[in-house]
């Protein structure tokens, strides 16, 4: 008796014979690179140093785009940008001790934003790992260890067979739902040393799916069905898994109002009757949320931005759909429901009953006169004609960036993003500088759009 996973698929004589004759030439840098390609990246972001030229050299010696910037905090943004643009995870390479580290910020902002970076970092010569020999250029103790707590998962090669395979199980962590930056680290000399392993050709590495259990959604459902004011809070999870449009429809159906956080900004259509904007740092807004029957959250972890400074205390029931399971009811307790947010929606989709509520487009549109009359009594014209401007200006289409700056603060709350997808800042992690880089890493990802930083 045979299984399917049991069948493999038997070499062609062309590929044997390409196998037992590799091209001279070759040595750990490029199956890295040979990886890469196999894996379907295009373009690779970075900065080289001493211990990653063998990685550098294959680069050049490959059809991959490489796009370096002068400081590896800026290759991190873009191409944090870069994967949350393409959906892809985005590699960044970098060298050892220095040069590694100061990406941190940059993969800090990607773990909170949930954006796919794969870094790949030299390392020490082998000779040197574990603490067997010291003094080497750039040698930190434990470099992995740098990373553990920022990064969703570490991989460490010592010998060229394990690249193909480290880097794929890599990508595969990046791109499973939580999507999130990833750390693989390769020794300078096995980068170095002369491969005769065969070229790399494709490589399976597809993410895991997060469905939801059944009977919680079935239990959502109804609860969501049944509601009196049901309300919906759309997290950056929603925009992550391109989930808007199912998003969109479960609101209709159910009737009920839509705000989006700051990592979910366009992830609902802005002028929507249904849609509350994202005014989550008004107290009006606050209070309408609290007032929800049964609110869901999808895709946040309702964090101190999106609970107005841990003001917020729901009355009501909440569903929480969180692809993070650390998340998972961290904040307020509810039904918890670990899943990929567009599968999540999906599931909701097909069980519902449509609500009928001719108040809900009502109640939004005395919030958000609420909300208007307030910003009016005070002496705010300028931030808003500003913000006007930009919206002007920007075609449709065009994604922008966002330093972490008092006008971005006020985009938070107050910017039609346009779209899903399309408004991006910093406010995940918090750190400085990331426009200018990160508009770069858009630029890359599809030089036909303009992009503001």
């Amino acid at each position: 008796m045979t299984h399917d996973h049991d069948r493999v698929l038997r070499p062609t004589p062309s590929q044997t014979a390409a196998a037992l004759n590799p091209p001279p030439g070759r040595n750990g840098g490029d199956l890295v690179v040979e990886t890469l390609a196999g894996l379907g990246a295009t373009t690779v972001f970075g900065l080289p140093g001493q211990h990653a030229l063998g990685m550098f050299d294959a680069l050049r010696r490959s059809d991959l785009r490489y796009i370096g910037l002068r400081v590896e905090n800026n290759a991190g943004f873009a191409a944090d940008a870069y994967g949350r643009m393409t959906g892809e995870a985005a590699p960044l390479v970098l060298s050892t001790g220095p040069g590694a580290l100061t990406s941190l910020a940059a993969l800090q902002e990607a773990a909170a934003a949930s954006a796919p970076v794969l870094a790949i970092s030299s390392q020490i010569p082998t000779a040197g790992l574990g603490g067997g020999r010291h003094g080497y250029l750039h040698e930190l103790p434990d470099q992995a260890a740098s990373f553990r707590g920022v990064v969703k998962s570490v991989h460490t090669v010592r010998t060229q067979s394990q690249i193909p395979s480290a880097i794929a199980a890599a990508w595969k962590s990046a791109l499973t739902a939580p999507h999130g930056p990833v750390w693989v680290e390769i020794p300078q000399d096995v980068l170095l040393a002369e491969a005769h392993l065969p070229v790399v050709t494709a490589l399976d590495a597809t993410p895991d799916e997060l469905p939801p259990r059944p009977e919680l959604t079935a239990l959502a459902a109804h609860l969501l069905s049944t509601a009196e004011r049901p309300a919906i809070i759309a997290g950056g999870g929603v925009v992550r898994a391109d989930a808007s449009g199912k998003l969109r429809r479960l609101a209709e159906r159910l009737q009920a109002p839509v705000v989006t956080t700051f990592g979910g900004k366009g992830a609902f259509p802005w002028n929507h009757p249904l849609s509350l904007q994202s005014w989550l740092e008004d107290r009006h807004t606050t209070d309408f949320l609290e007032d929800a029957d049964v609110l869901l959250v999808v895709g946040s972890g309702l964090g101190e931005l999106s609970s107005n400074y841990h003001t917020f205390k729901p009355r009501g029931r909440v569903i929480q759909i969180e692809a993070d399971l650390g998340k998972l009811e961290s904040n307020h307790p509810g039904i918890g429901i670990h899943a990929d947010a567009r599968l999540a929606l999906t599931a909701l989709l097909e069980t519902v009953e449509p609500r009928r509520d001719d108040t809900a487009p009502d109640r939004v549109r005395e919030l958000l006169s609420k909300v208007s009359a307030r910003i009016a009594a005070q002496d705010l014209t300028r931030e808003q004609e500003i913000l006007a401007a930009v919206r002007r200006a920007l075609p449709a289409g065009a994604p922008s960036f966002w330093d972490m700056t008092i006008l971005a603060y006020w985009a938070w709350s107050a910017f039609d993003a346009g779209g899903p997808n399309l408004l991006h800042s910093a406010q995940g992690a918090g750190g400085l500088g990331y426009g200018f880089p990160a508009a770069l890493g858009a630029a890359a990802a599809d030089p036909t759009r303009p992009v503001l930083a």
